[in-house]
């Protein structure tokens, strides 16, 4: 297929995708009206999910750009075209910000504050005016950051010298930095103060992981996509898939560590404090999502990876690849819907409609985003290599 039957293919599907996020709206909006809680409460499941490869792409270009790598060069249009939709994910949030805030967080309601001591001594940080600033902030630095690196990517493709070279590296060097940052805090205002009484220095990284672990996924789901197609065709090689299904087997490993160092911790210590989180998330109906998430998204996923055969197949990776985007929503909804349900395992019919039209609104702008560019920078050395060099 050429580079124009390709474009018509991604217009077609961004037509389908923007017609089920309209098809959507409707029921949110019937939910919103009658039932706005249980609306709040899914479009924030859904809304962290298509966070995560928005702000995981921003976090892998820059990491590309200070290290990088084949993997990088092959899906750096497919980052470039995610990390567009921050500015959407901002627009998304506006629901949250000016009423979710009121009707999920205990801690914006005067009258729980005034009868709980322990939020009290946090109502300096807990507070609906501040967490609304830090919101403001998180993506005005995300946004910055995001158009920032795009315009130097951009005129590194036209003029490869090293003095934009040198900006890059500085760019993205400090965007790490800051994205690891900004991320944390926003887990704990968004994620974690759900049940202010409960805390975990590990909490923000586990998000981060999760939102790197459904990038390169999302990633290798489109890839595979495109390497049937001009120009991927020509350049796209099993060996590419190979390293990012290396990637994705160490995400996973990295996420398993880090949420088994959590509950050890937690578990452990035994705080009165501490321990009912992990209680409620293993008690009726929750039980069985957790040994879910410690199959599908850890063991099952590992053992299919250890193999090389795997990671070489393109088509098999992305099976892979298209299970643990499914499982990456499921852990989202086992970390923050019980917070809603202690009383056990809850499912409303707004938790699939939410992140289905967020999802399609989001897959729609990406596509938009990634038919509105060159797909390939011939301007890019590595890539020139890459073209170059003989077909497996």
């Amino acid at each position: 297929m050429n580079p124009t039957a390709l474009s018509t293919n991604l217009a077609r599907r961004q037509r389908l995708a923007f017609g089920v996020a309209i098809f959507c709206a409707l029921p949110a909006l019937v939910t919103w009206a009658q039932n706005p809680a249980q609306f709040f409460q899914s479009y924030l499941m859904a809304y962290l999910y298509w966070l995560g490869p928005s702000l995981g792409a921003l976090g892998f270009v820059c990491l590309h750009n200070l290290t990088g790598g084949g993997w990088g060069f092959a899906i750096r249009r497919l980052l470039e075209a995610a990390m567009r939709n921050i500015p959407l994910m901002a627009v998304l949030f506006l629901p949250l910000l000016l009423g979710g805030v009121h009707s999920l967080y205990p801690w914006a309601d005067p009258q729980i504050v005034a009868h709980d001591a322990i939020i009290q001594k946090k109502v300096a940080f807990l507070n609906v005016p501040f967490f609304q600033a830090r919101a403001v902030g998180y993506f005005a630095f995300w946004i910055l950051l995001s158009s920032v690196i795009l315009k130097l990517n951009a005129r590194f493709d036209r003029q490869p010298i090293e003095r934009i070279k040198q900006r890059i590296m500085l760019a993205s060097g400090l965007g790490i930095l800051g994205y690891f940052m900004s991320m944390s805090f926003a887990a704990f205002d968004w994620g974690m103060s759900l049940e202010p009484h409960w805390f975990s220095t590990i909490y923000g990284l586990l998000f981060i992981i999760g939102q790197g672990l459904t990038t390169l996924c999302f990633a290798v789901v489109v890839a595979a996509h495109l390497a049937r197609h001009e120009p991927f065709s020509r350049w796209l090689s099993k060996d590419h898939f190979h390293d990012l299904g290396n990637l994705i087997m160490a995400f996973t490993l990295l996420w398993a560590y880090m949420s088994f160092s959590q509950f050890e911790i937690v578990w452990s210590a035994n705080l009165p404090e501490e321990t009912p989180w992990y209680l409620n998330r293993l008690g009726d109906g929750w039980q069985g999502l957790a040994l879910f998430l410690v199959a599908f998204h850890f063991v099952l996923p590992l053992i299919v990876l250890l193999r090389r055969k795997t990671k070489r197949s393109i088509r098999f990776l992305t099976v892979v690849a298209m299970c643990i985007l499914a499982v990456r929503y499921c852990e989202i909804y086992w970390l923050i819907a019980p917070s809603f349900h202690e009383g056990g395992a809850h499912f409303h019919y707004m938790d699939v409609v939410a992140p289905l039209g967020i999802g399609a609104l989001w897959i729609g702008m990406f596509l938009r985003n990634l038919r509105g560019r060159p797909l390939v920078s011939l301007q890019d050395g590595a890539l020139l290599s890459q073209l170059e060099a003989p077909a497996e």
